[in-house]
């Protein structure tokens, strides 16, 4: 390791200069020994350094995206020649060369934070060997042996003897606890970080090699911090704790606003934009008018989280314009199917409400020109010659009896006429 580091010796002295600037500032509000001193000055250092990397970082985040758009392609490729494993991998590359992007690119914040890490670890392992580096003179060196963060020495290692240790005015035991605790939490948060990223922020039904190789980093980077772990100074493991929380950071930011299309993190974020949209009637942020121009600009190549967004909107009365505003329409409702064909809504077809026998017997007869017999009947001024006699009702066919028709058995109420030849 410190042959590695000595390559990245040329940024030693900026790295030791940016630390003690820092110290100044802390070690006059907390003391020149003190850990927070010290300690701090390291988290300062990550910060700055991390801020100057949010240009590599929105690049990494466009080259994501892009591999992200490959995935249909990839997949195709996957399909046609998943026999020929070596003309697989010769058409992936003529893709990646064809459209510029790279399946590394998520490995370039890591790379880049390379010589600053290996710098600090050089000056780290110099002021426990109490060794002068960089813009770290002997008073300096003296004032960061003493300091202490929660018991352990700043220079001090898991892999230190009991000597080594006491030589720093520190318990073996003390620093053990604090270097485990702090490995422990470097490779989770590291963990956690990549796992967030392939649950929710990637397309996880297309198995391309951009896929597997994120699989592959989510349980390696983890591994190598706590085996290498133990050969980091307290420092260093402060160095690389501030940095992982700062990408889990960082990352969760992207991640809610700025999702990957196609992923779990896009779902959730449109149906946010869709109840934040309709509440208000417009897009309010200019990020969020950037998402929405992006997916008008799709046409019939959205995805489905992206046509039920534009659903959502075309049902509550709005239509998104191809700048990314959205405006009332007075239109008919457009609705996207599957296949990203727009569709007008129309009313279903009302069925007719279902009638009892009585009520289609009683239809049929005001049809024909019947009156209603419990209407005829009911009246008092009907002529006596209209009622039928005594005779007639008992003049039945042989063997028919004088039932009447309740005890016959037939229903009360209008009856169908009967036809002439009945008659």
């Amino acid at each position: 390791m410190d042959t590695i580091a000595s390559l990245f010796s040329f940024i030693t002295t900026p790295v030791s200069w940016v630390i003690v600037q820092f110290h100044k500032v802390y070690g006059a509000i907390f003391g020149d020994d003190t850990g927070w001193a010290w300690g701090l000055s390291i988290v300062s250092l990550v910060i700055l350094i991390r801020i100057c990397l949010i240009p590599l970082f929105v690049k990494q985040i466009k080259a994501t995206r892009a591999m992200q758009t490959l995935q249909p392609e990839m997949k195709k490729i996957q399909e046609r020649y998943k026999n020929d494993k070596q003309r697989q991998s010769e058409e992936m590359m003529k893709l990646y060369k064809e459209t510029g992007t790279n399946p590394l690119s998520s490995c370039l914040p890591i790379l880049a934070q390379s010589p600053f890490f290996f710098a600090l670890y050089h000056v780290l392992n110099s002021i426990a060997n109490n060794d002068t580096v960089g813009a770290i003179n002997q008073s300096l060196l003296d004032s960061a042996q003493k300091a202490h963060i929660f018991g352990a020495p700043l220079a001090a290692k898991f892999t230190d003897s009991s000597s080594d240790v006491a030589a720093l005015d520190a318990s073996l035991t003390t620093v053990r606890i604090v270097t485990a605790v702090m490995i422990v939490l470097m490779s989770a948060s590291q963990f956690y970080t990549q796992r967030q990223l392939m649950t929710k922020n990637v397309d996880t039904t297309v198995k391309t090699p951009f896929m597997q190789q994120q699989k592959m980093l989510m349980y390696i980077f983890p591994v190598m911090f706590a085996v290498f772990g133990i050969n980091f100074p307290v420092g260093v493991l402060v160095y690389w704790l501030t940095t992982n929380v700062w990408t889990m950071g960082q990352q969760m930011y992207v991640i809610r606003n700025n999702p990957t299309p196609g992923s779990k993190a896009q779902a959730a974020y449109l149906e946010r934009l869709t109840k934040h949209v309709t509440h208000h009637g417009k897009v309010r942020r200019r990020s969020e008018r950037v998402i929405v121009k992006a997916i008008v600009a799709k046409g019939r190549d959205r995805n489905e989280y992206e046509r039920k967004f534009i659903n959502g909107l075309n049902k509550a009365g709005l239509a998104a314009q191809t700048d990314g505003t959205v405006v009332k329409s007075e239109s008919p409702v457009a609705v996207e199917t599957e296949d990203g064909t727009p569709t007008t809504a129309t009313p279903k077809r009302q069925q007719p409400k279902r009638q009892s026998k009585s009520q289609r017997q009683s239809g049929a007869a005001k049809v024909a020109g019947e009156p209603d017999t419990k209407t005829s009947l009911s009246k008092s001024d009907a002529p006596e010659d209209a009622k039928p006699s005594a005779a007639k009702k008992g003049a039945q066919k042989p063997g028919s009896g004088t039932r009447s028709k309740a005890q016959s058995g037939q229903r009360k109420g209008p009856q169908r006429p009967k036809s002439p030849s009945k008659k």
